[in-house]
C-alpha cells in the first residue's frame, strides 16, 4: 500500500477510533442479552469481511506509522466513553474493563515479550489490592491506618514487586510446563492463605473468607470520588471517576511496556521468547532478564490492585481463583492476551474488552455460558491464531508461506 499524505492518514485514524467508539459504545449499552448476541455476530462478520478486504491491514500500517498519535487518539477516545453515557451503570463495566485490561497488559509483559507462561498471575493483583486495603482506613483491617492514595498505590505496587521477586527467584530456573505448573501453585497457595488468615486457622490479617470489607472510597487533592460531580453540564458518576483514574494508570502502564519493550532489556525478553538456548550463548543473562520481566508484570498487577480495592469495596480470596465464570481470573488473564495479540498494545487491551463483556452478557445462558464462550474462542483461534491486533513476527509465523515473498519484495524496494 502506497502511502497517503499525513493529514490524510490522521483523519483516516481518527475516523477508526470513532467508529470503535461508536461500536464499544453501542455493543456495551445492548438492552437485553440476546440483542447482544446480534451485535456480537454482526460485529464478527463485519471484521471478517473487513480482514478479508484487506482494510484491517492496511488501517494497521496506518496506525503503525504514525503510532504516538495513535495512542494519544485511542485515550481521548476512551475518555469521551462516560459523556457518552446517562448513568452509571455501563461506566461500572467500563471501569472494570479497565482493571481487567491493565492487568492483561501488565501480563503480556511476562507471556508476550519474555515468552514465560503465568499460571497464576491474577495473584499479584490479590496482593496489590489486599495491601492498599489493609492501611486504607478499613475498619476490618488490623493495622487501623488510613494513608494518601499516592501511599496505598506505593504500597500496592511494593508489595506486589516483592512478591514477584520472591516467587520468581527461586522458580524462574524452570522452563516451559514446569514453570506453568509452579505459577498455577503460586496462585492457588495466595488464596489459600489469604483465606487462612483469619484469626483462626493463622494470624489475623486477611479476615479470612469474609475479606477487608468496607473500604472507603478515594480522596485524591479533596476530590472524593465517591461522589458525583459536574463536568461542563455533565454528571459523573462513582464509576465514571474511578474510569477516569483508571484510564490515568493504563496510560502508565502503557508508556511502561512501551518504553521496556524497545529498549535493550525488551529486546533480550523477545531473545529469550525465541530461543532461550541461543540467548544464553550470546550472553544474555538469562535469569536476571526473566526475573525483571517477572517483577515488572507483578508490580503492574499490584498497581491496578490498589484501584480495583477501592472500587469493589471489599477484597476477598474468591475473587482470584485460576479459573471462573468472570474474570478477572489467571485463565482469562491468559486468553485476553493471546486472543488479542501478544507482544502488542493494543491487543491486550481489545482482548481484556471482549473477554470482560462477553461473560458478562451471556449471563442468560446459565450453565451453556462457558461452552459458547469456548466454542467462540476456538473458532477465533481457528482462523486467527496470531490474535486480533497480532505484531509482525507472529503474523509471519502463522502465515510464513504466504506472507513471507510479499514481506521481501516490499524489503527490497
Amino acid at each position: 500500500m502506497r502511502a497517503l499524505p499525513s493529514s490524510v492518514e490522521i483523519l483516516i485514524i481518527v475516523g477508526v477510533l470513532g467508529l470503535a467508539l461508536t461500536v464499544f459504545t453501542y455493543g456495551i449499552g445492548t438492552e437485553y442479552d440476546e440483542l447482544f448476541v446480534g451485535f456480537l455476530i454482526t460485529a464478527g462478520f463485519g471484521f471478517a469481511a473487513l480482514n478479508k478486504a484487506g482494510l484491517i491491514a492496511q488501517a494497521t500500517q496506518i496506525t503503525a506509522r504514525h503510532q504516538n498519535i495513535t495512542i494519544c487518539g485511542a485515550f481521548v477516545a476512551a475518555a469521551c466513553f462516560p459523556f457518552t453515557q446517562t448513568d452509571d451503570q455501563y461506566a461500572t463495566l467500563g471501569v472494570y474493563i479497565l482493571i481487567f485490561a491493565t492487568v492483561a497488559l501488565g501480563l503480556n509483559i511476562v507471556v508476550g515479550l519474555a515468552g514465560l507462561l503465568d499460571l497464576g498471575y491474577v495473584a499479584f493483583l490479590g496482593v496489590g489490592a489486599y495491601a492498599a486495603a489493609l492501611v486504607s482506613g478499613s475498619p476490618s483491617s488490623p493495622f487501623g491506618v488510613h494513608v494518601p492514595f499516592w501511599a496505598a498505590v506505593l504500597v500496592g505496587a511494593v508489595a506486589s514487586l516483592i512478591f514477584g521477586v520472591l516467587i520468581g527467584a527461586p522458580t524462574l530456573r524452570l522452563r516451559g510446563d514446569y514453570l506453568a505448573i509452579v505459577t498455577l501453585g503460586f496462585g492457588e497457595i495466595f488464596r489459600i492463605t489469604a483465606n487462612n488468615l483469619d484469626g483462626t486457622s493463622g494470624p489475623d490479617l486477611t479476615n479470612g473468607s469474609n475479606g477487608i470489607s468496607s473500604i472507603p472510597d478515594l480522596k485524591i487533592l479533596g476530590f472524593d470520588l465517591g461522589v458525583q460531580h459536574e463536568i461542563a453540564g455533565f454528571t459523573i458518576g462513582r464509576f465514571a471517576n474511578y474510569f477516569f483514574l483508571m484510564l490515568l494508570i493504563t496510560a502508565v502502564v502503557v508508556l511502561v511496556f512501551r518504553r521496556s519493550g524497545d529498549s535493550r532489556i525488551g529486546r533480550a525478553w523477545v531473545a529469550i521468547r525465541e530461543d532461550e538456548t541461543a540467548a544464553l550463548a550470546m550472553g544474555i543473562n538469562g535469569f536476571r532478564v526473566k526475573l525483571v520481566a517477572f517483577a515488572v508484570g507483578a508490580t503492574l498487577a499490584g498497581l491496578a490492585g490498589t484501584v480495583q480495592a477501592h472500587v469493589t469495596y471489599t477484597v476477598t480470596p474468591e475473587q482470584y481463583l485460576f479459573a471462573g465464570t468472570t474474570p478477572p481470573n489467571s485463565a482469562f488473564l491468559l486468553a485476553a492476551v493471546v486472543l488479542g495479540g501478544m507482544g502488542t498494545i493494543a491487543g491486550p487491551l481489545i482482548g481484556a474488552a471482549l473477554l470482560f463483556l462477553i461473560p458478562n452478557k451471556l449471563q442468560f445462558l446459565g450453565d451453556y455460558q462457558l461452552l459458547a464462550f469456548g466454542i467462540a474462542l476456538v473458532l477465533l483461534m481457528r482462523f486467527r491464531p496470531e490474535g486480533l491486533i497480532p505484531n509482525r513476527r507472529r503474523q509471519l509465523e502463522f502465515h510464513e508461506e504466504a506472507d513471507a515473498p510479499t514481506v521481501l519484495s516490499k524489503t527490497g524496494a
